[in-house]
């Protein structure tokens, strides 16, 4: 008798432990990051950043909060030392039933064709308060091309008001959180708004991904600011977006046509001062790579790495086919000029209006609160376990 009831206390424990222990690893486990500490090397280190964004309708401040920000956070990334090169990803989510559930832009050197997508983002559908998030962090860990440099900082930041769905039948967040961690990707939690429900799964997710959780308001409590160097800074940055050539295949032609398309929209569609951060971080060592993109002809025969008389005349840039040798080479030497004196403009007025915005800042008793501050404190904190050194605080 006594051995059949401990035969089926056992059973009952079995049964037990199969059906909680999902639930308790979900609670307990958690993985470290397989790079926590990066080797420094002497390749350009990169900072992979991926924003995961809730789009249903009560996000529509925020959004365009991201619209109008992005490259101030931009900036303030590539402002660490050494310079790393910058590369941006977005998922927009919603849920079941709404127009899409996830949307995703890879990372990429190229902002401009990322804010050119994000432009097009617009806040609608939700409603029933949990969202998709668990599928939003799965395609956030899984679907981009993440760098698989040594030296590399890799976070996501995940940023929404609702919780995750957890009546799907899908992928959840605790196992999502610890593929993340063996990739080396560190998952940071912003929630907007202050609901209730949502406080216990964003703190969860950072806790797992060994990040940081923070509230902002609904908006974003980003600090922003107009300048009277904004709409000198931007027509200057358009001017010197037009001192790019490109050359190369067809295919790569075209991939530099698309690239300039982007930055035709975001000179048509974004505001001044957007335009004025994005020309700041264009001048500057770390927006080089959106600058100049692929194959930029002038950069290349400055710095010696092509010369003018290798390069086949089907492989030059259109407006330089017909031109003879000596005009080809007074014609990049004309517009490297240019470039030159419109990126030293641009910087004096760069900081000109940093200037200004810090006496903004003082006058308004700082930003401590602010999403800009939070952000690069969990930024400075966390990217100095890849070799990056902050100094010189956000960028606004």
């Amino acid at each position: 008798m006594k051995s059949k009831l401990l035969g089926i206390a056992l059973f009952g424990m079995t049964v037990a432990a199969v059906t909680y222990y999902p639930e308790l690893v979900a609670k307990t486990t958690q993985v470290t990051p397989t790079k926590v500490q990066h080797i420094v090397t002497n390749e350009q280190p990169i900072v992979d950043v991926v924003f995961v964004l809730d789009t249903t309708g009560s996000m529509s401040g925020l959004i365009e909060t991201a619209k109008d920000k992005i490259w101030s956070i931009a900036t303030t990334m590539a402002s660490a030392q050494p310079t790393p090169q910058i590369r941006i990803g977005l998922v927009a989510y919603r849920d079941r039933g709404d127009q899409y559930v996830t949307k995703v832009v890879d990372l990429s050197s190229d902002l401009d064709s990322v804010y050119a997508t994000l432009m097009d983002f617009q806040a609608n559908g939700g409603g029933d308060t949990p969202e998709s998030v668990n599928k939003a962090l799965h395609d956030a860990v899984h679907k981009m091309s993440w760098s698989r440099s040594e030296q590399a900082y890799q976070v996501i930041f995940l940023v929404g008001d609702a919780p995750p769905h957890m009546d799907y039948n899908e992928v959840r967040y605790p196992e999502i959180v610890a593929a993340a961690a063996k990739k080396g990707i560190v998952i940071n939690t912003i929630q907007c708004g202050e609901m209730p429900t949502t406080v216990a799964p964003w703190t969860q997710i950072a806790s797992l991904g060994h990040g940081e959780f923070f509230q902002v308001e609904q908006a974003g409590g980003a600090f922003a600011v107009a300048t009277p160097f904004d709409k000198e800074i931007a027509e200057l940055s358009a001017q010197l977006d037009d001192t790019r050539l490109y050359f190369g295949s067809a295919e790569e032609k075209d991939k530099m046509a698309a690239k300039m398309s982007a930055t035709e929209k975001l000179h048509g569609m974004a505001s001044v001062a957007s335009r004025a951060r994005r020309g700041a971080f264009n001048a500057s060592a770390g927006g080089r790579a959106n600058m100049l993109g692929e194959n930029e002809l002038i950069d290349a025969v400055t710095k010696g790495d092509v010369s003018l008389d290798e390069i086949e005349a089907e492989d030059l840039p259109e407006v330089m086919k017909p031109m003879a040798p000596a005009e080809q080479r007074a014609y990049v030497a004309d517009l490297a000029g240019k470039r030159a004196d419109l990126q030293r403009k641009i910087r004096q007025l760069a900081d000109d209006r940093d200037g200004y915005i810090a006496e903004k800042v003082e006058e308004a008793g700082g930003i401590a609160d602010s999403l800009d501050q939070k952000l690069y404190d969990t930024v400075k904190e966390q990217a100095g376990k890849a070799g990056l050194e902050y100094e010189s605080g956000p960028k606004l």
